[in-house]
């Protein structure tokens, strides 16, 4: 990855800015975390990949993504990089990458791994740990901090995920749209007066309507649980819901910012092994196309035309309930 960063630098002449967080922490295994910048527009739109270190493609996705902003003169890249500036994160979990693990290590003063009381190493997954007690890893308080000073309008979060079917089809899923605070859920609508509550669904519905007619994509709603009992989530200690409630650790983020933000998952994972080789370029362009395309809509203010009900036009299973941090809530409640 840090090769192929320096690569697309150096080839687009200055258009995308390689720079690493150094200044505001490291990874728990002392690796630094990196960040392209392209873009000279007034809409700041974060983009991160591989929170989860077996969530591989997400990362080719991104590097994929940056190639081309760095290369292609087309009027398409030409709107987004003079209406937007990109801050990308292709890998935000480095040290659970090379372990190819979901979660991260956690590590003493003395450079050893962590125990718990049953002489386990500690681990812990970097997407629960932006919150009042959490930031238990290094790389969570430097990627907190770099958010707080970025301030980004919207934010896009890539992950895998288990492999299900399309409510009503045969189809397997390729790739799922998430909110994690669920769109007229428990938490979401009280949010800026429902402001994300809208723009959560009309950034979803936009990448939807523009993955719907790819051949072998296909593309559905996020959720857990199985058979008739289906749950959105609503998970408040989420690195994005924290973005979107504006959390303020140790007064980092002194001024409450915050900013909607959806997730991309698709299916399969590095850690099971079910992910065959000629399936990888399918479902790695299948996040390239949606993350562009939402970034064009994010850019033009395209995605603000959308109607947010339009949500419910996303395959999903019927409703049971929102799984939240504290357990379910029954719909309707």
């Amino acid at each position: 990855m840090i090769k192929g960063l320096k690569q697309i630098e150096h080839t687009s002449k200055g258009k995308v800015e390689v720079f690493t967080l150094d200044d505001y922490g490291k990874s728990e295994q002392d690796r630094s975390i990196y960040v392209a910048k392209v873009g000279s527009g007034p809409v700041k739109i974060w983009v991160q990949a591989q929170i989860h270190g077996d969530e591989k493609l997400t990362t080719g996705a991104v590097m994929e993504l940056l190639k081309t902003f760095g290369s292609n003169g087309s009027k398409e890249v030409k709107t987004i990089l003079e209406n937007a500036t990109i801050y990308a994160i292709p890998m935000y979990n480095p040290d659970g990458s090379l372990m190819n693990t979901r979660t991260t290590t956690l590590y003493d003063e003395s450079g050893e791994p962590r125990k718990d009381n049953r002489g386990r190493n500690m681990t812990i997954d970097l997407n629960r740990d932006w919150a009042e007690n959490g930031f238990a890893a290094k790389e969570s308080l430097a990627v907190y901090k770099y958010w707080a000073d970025v301030k980004p309008d919207y934010a896009v979060d890539l992950h895998h995920q288990g492999l299900k079917t399309v409510y009503g089809t045969n189809y397997s899923t390729s790739m799922s749209l998430g909110v994690s605070l669920a769109p007229n859920g428990p938490t979401l609508p009280g949010i800026k007066g429902g402001l994300y509550n809208d723009l959560t669904r009309q950034m979803s519905v936009y990448v939807y309507d523009a993955l719907k007619d790819y051949g072998h994509m296909h593309i559905d709603r996020y959720q857990t649980g199985s058979g008739e009992k289906r749950y959105e989530i609503d998970i408040k200690g989420g690195v994005v819901s924290a973005m979107m409630i504006g959390l303020n650790y140790d007064n980092i983020n002194p001024t409450g910012h915050s900013n909607p933000a959806i997730f991309f998952e698709t299916k399969g994972n590095t850690r099971d092994g079910n992910l065959g080789q000629k399936s990888n370029g399918h479902l790695e362009k299948q996040n390239y196309l949606g993350l562009k395309a939402l970034l064009y809509g994010l850019a033009t203010d395209e995605v603000k035309q959308v109607d947010p009900d339009r949500w419910e036009e996303i395959p999903a299973y019927p409703l049971a309930g929102y799984q939240t941090d504290t357990g379910i809530v029954p719909a309707g409640n």
